[in-house]
């Protein structure tokens, strides 16, 4: 898979960003993107040729296997830094819209079509908002699929074809499991700083606008 398209939004992102918008990007880009790439997606490539089971009824490993792995770990890891990442295109597409507004009308209409002001502050704000409810999303829905954030070595398969139950065996549990952690840490440390970005923002909007009306009212 190219992660090309990836990479460049992330870099577009980053213009565009706060300090801790910046730091979000780079968690994402370097303890996530180059993680999976580099390392994770290696660990997981075999997992279905290397799923044993003591028992060689055929069909039976493949049913088991589809029961306890109804979706790869990989895949779905892979689909959640898609998706947390998608929506900062929305604030990517609204910076592009004033530049080409402003070429439109041949004239200045934004002090920087890039500060997040007015529009652009709401447009950022929502896609904070996703970004989180994504991840959190994503992370429930690892939990709720594997029954916990663990990876057992040994699994118990009673499922026709099978003819009894069956002891079946997942390979490389351990280091399966320590990067389940760190998918795991990464993600809740998304959370945090996006959660933390989106306070900052309010926090500032807040003050801007009491900062404004203290002064209307002095005038």
């Amino acid at each position: 898979m190219s992660w090309a398209f990836l990479r460049d939004l992330l870099s577009g992102v980053n213009k565009y960003s706060t300090g801790i918008g910046r730091i979000w990007v780079a968690v994402v880009f370097m303890f996530r993107l180059l993680v999976y790439v580099a390392a994770a997606e290696n660990i997981w490539k075999h997992e279905h040729d290397e799923f044993e089971c003591n028992i060689k009824q055929p069909g039976c490993e493949n049913v088991c296997f589809d029961h306890f792995f109804p979706v790869s770990h990989i895949r779905l890891w892979a689909l959640q830094l898609i998706m947390v990442s998608t929506p900062s295109l929305l604030v990517v597409f609204h910076v592009a819209y004033r530049e080409n507004r402003e070429k439109h009308h041949n004239q200045k209409l934004y002090r920087n079509p890039g500060k997040i002001d007015g529009g652009l502050l709401c447009t950022y704000l929502i896609s904070l908002i996703l970004k989180t409810g994504l991840e959190i999303a994503f992370l429930v829905l690892f939990y709720k699929l594997y029954n916990g954030f663990r990876i057992p070595r040994l699994v118990k398969c009673d499922i026709k074809p099978c003819p009894n139950t069956v002891d079946c065996y997942i390979s490389k549990p351990t280091e399966k499991m320590i990067f389940l952690y760190f998918l795991v840490a990464t993600s809740c440390l998304c959370i945090v700083l996006n959660l933390s970005e989106l306070s900052y923002l309010i926090f500032k909007y807040s003050i801007k606008c009491y900062l404004k009306r203290h002064m209307k009212k002095q005038q």
